[in-house]
């Protein structure tokens, strides 16, 4: 699986080098303007907790583009339908923590914050940005392998570093400790292990494990919702692993009536995030085929609805356009 962009080229095309000497200058003030106010400083302490934050409209100057003169700040564009967010979005929150102030997390819904999706060009969710020194940088859309996210964000800190001088924040272990109450126990349901033991291997990038922690739950409750989305989700991520997309999408595109071909490019669609595309393809080749083709591309668009979820409003649309080819 490679998903778009998943690369600092953007830094290359956006730090020339005299706009990279201009926003190092703008950042160095900016950081001793914060210094002489008291407030904001690289190397004020700050939790752990500060360290991923929910931002809007109205909040992004202060809490981006500010903030983004003392460290680089990477945001997360998601929303709540967005089931490949659902498992980006905890890797992000969990990676964030494990570099300690290197980078800040900020969390953009995009159907609360239209205008920004649209300022920052936004195609398709999950996508994932930086702002560094101001500049802002397009690191990749879709979900993406554990060590490719590594990879991405130790560049961006090593771009921060030499071309802007931001070495990060200090983070103080024990302020969440004074701050936040203690959670409360919540007894564990009886699939609880099993199903975290799923999420473990996703995030471990042990697809396998996963599909077979999922289906070790649906083989004793079948309704259970948890495991059936884990396990279409995990089922999507597998098929495309290791998958080249320009490989994929050109073969798609130079065998139009192949529906073999159309299903693995839908496949892609949909990890990718553009889940409109993904199921125009497959409707398309349900329309165009007959016999075996015509059910396998069926069967695989019901499946993609099911990694979707049965709620958002573009499966509806989806099934509506299916049955009207079908009948």
């Amino acid at each position: 699986m490679q998903p778009r962009n998943m690369s600092m080229s953007g830094v290359v095309d956006l730090a020339a080098v005299k706009a990279a000497q201009e926003a190092k200058a703008k950042a160095e003030q900016a950081r001793a303007e914060a210094a002489r106010q008291g407030g904001g400083a690289a190397g004020a302490a700050i939790s752990p907790a500060s360290l991923v934050i929910d931002v809007d409209e109205a909040g992004f100057e202060r809490e981006v583009l500010q903030r983004s003169t003392e460290v680089p700040v990477v945001i997360d564009f998601w929303a709540e339908w967005c089931e490949p967010c659902k498992q980006l979005s905890p890797l992000l929150e969990r990676l964030t923590q494990e570099y300690n102030g290197r980078f800040l997390l900020a969390k953009i819904d995009v159907d609360a914050n239209q205008m920004l999706m649209q300022q920052f060009g936004v195609q398709g969710i999950p996508a994932v940005f930086a702002v560094v020194a101001g500049q802002a940088l397009p690191l990749f859309q879709g979900a993406a392998p554990e060590a490719q996210i590594r990879q991405t964000l130790d560049q961006l800190i090593q771009v921060g570093e030499e071309r802007f001088g931001l070495t990060g924040l200090v983070v103080d272990a024990g302020a969440d400790d004074e701050q936040a109450p203690a959670p409360a126990e919540v007894p564990a349901g009886p699939y609880d292990a099993l199903l975290e033991a799923a999420v473990r291997a996703l995030d471990a990038g042990d697809l396998a494990g996963a599909v077979q922690a999922y289906k070790n739950v649906l083989s004793d409750d079948p309704a259970n919702t948890e495991a059936k989305l884990g396990l279409a989700q995990a089922e999507l991520l597998r098929r495309v692993q290791g998958l080249d997309p320009q490989a994929v999408r050109k073969d798609a595109a130079d065998r139009p009536a192949d529906v073999q071909a159309q299903i693995t490019a839908a496949d892609l669609d949909l990890v990718g995030g553009h889940v409109e595309d993904a199921f125009g393809r497959l409707i398309d080749a349900v329309r165009r085929s007959v016999g075996d083709d015509r059910d396998a591309a069926r069967v695989r668009l019901l499946e993609l609805f099911e990694v979707v979820g049965a709620d958002d409003p573009r499966v509806t649309a989806a099934r509506t356009a299916l049955a009207r080819v079908l009948f």
